[in-house]
């Protein structure tokens, strides 16, 4: 099987047929980056390991030269990994990956992902998000109100089992932040709803959630609604913190 290089989303099979791929029909080399950053994030490569060569690399992957030059572009912008002349493509040290990047997180999620890692992003939510909701309680708008409750009414409708719930879950999050009116926080909005939005899906792999988060959303928007900052921020701690035990208890299973 062969990835039509003149176009990225057609597929071509051993017996001459085309067809569209399942997924998102990323680009050739987006889904070229996806594999290699996956392999990275799993540890099938750690940090010192060299890349085996543009040519060799290219006919096991089954793509042109080109579509993996500008894949490991891709890894080399996300700090991933460096190429050097004489020396090859070589995986960095953890310190280096931009582990909020949305595709990063995205990689990581896409194997089973390491449990400290994961306890990472909820110790990093735990410091951001309730902060961020006492902010937005004492600075938020009719606007973001408005936000907020309609993502609310798509999770009730959609459930956060579904793409449509999980996009709506993201849109509180980022309106949350939105509403702080501080731009240092809200430039994080991408990697905080990349974080719950992967949570979310990881915690449904193997079964439904354990239970339904969607009342402790509802308790940071009457908090935020009600401009009351510090029931805001705590409201916030127990969501973070009861996902984060959603997710561990699915990480044992």
């Amino acid at each position: 099987m062969t990835i039509n290089d003149d176009d990225p989303q057609e597929i071509v099979t051993d017996a001459g047929t085309a067809r569209s791929p399942r997924g998102t029909g990323r680009r050739l080399h987006g889904a070229v980056a996806h594999k290699l950053g996956t392999a990275i994030l799993s540890g099938e490569y750690a940090p010192g390991d060299t890349l085996a060569g543009e040519v060799d690399f290219s006919k096991t992957l089954d793509v042109s030269r080109s579509a993996y030059r500008e894949a490991v572009q891709v890894l080399t912008a996300k700090g991933l990994v460096e190429s050097r002349p004489k020396i090859g493509t070589r995986v960095l040290p953890r310190s280096r990956w931009n582990l909020l990047d949305p595709d990063v997180l995205a990689w990581a999620f896409a194997a089973e992902p390491d449990i400290m890692f994961v306890r990472d992003l909820f110790e990093l939510r735990a410091i951001v998000e309730p902060a961020a909701a006492a902010l937005a309680a004492e600075r938020r708008d009719r606007a973001d109100l408005k936000i907020m409750k309609d993502a609310l009414t798509a999770m009730r409708r959609h459930t956060l089992a579904t793409e449509a719930g999980r996009a709506a879950d993201r849109e509180f999050h980022d309106a949350v932040l939105t509403a702080t009116r501080n731009d240092a926080l809200i430039v994080l909005s991408a990697s905080i709803g990349a974080a719950v939005n992967w949570t979310t899906q990881y915690k449904q792999r193997a079964r439904a959630l354990p239970r339904n988060p969607i009342p402790d959303h509802v308790l940071v928007y009457d908090a935020i609604a009600a401009g009351d900052a510090t029931a805001a921020s705590a409201a916030m701690r127990t969501l973070v913190d009861l996902a984060l035990e959603d997710t561990k208890a699915a990480m044992q299973r």
